[in-house]
């Protein structure tokens, strides 16, 4: 399980954006930070400058298998 980090954002960051380039994560993690940084969503779109947003560790995998891709029509 990878540790809770703490990013900031810089001059222009949308939250998105941070969390892709500082953190590796994907749109699938949004929910999970916003849910751990109340208010965050209330300062709009472009993060103010130096804005620290908290990303929890996360979750242990479920070992849920992944399923193969199905082709319908090649």
């Amino acid at each position: 399980m990878a540790a809770a980090q703490i990013l900031i954002a810089r001059q222009g960051d949308k939250l998105d954006q941070l969390l892709w380039r500082e953190g590796g994560l994907g749109p699938g993690d949004l929910t999970r930070v916003l849910d751990a940084n109340p208010g965050l969503a209330d300062l709009g779109v472009i993060l103010p400058l130096g804005t620290r947003v908290l990303v929890p560790a996360a979750p242990e995998a479920t070992g849920t298998p992944v399923l193969p891709l199905v082709q319908l029509w090649s």
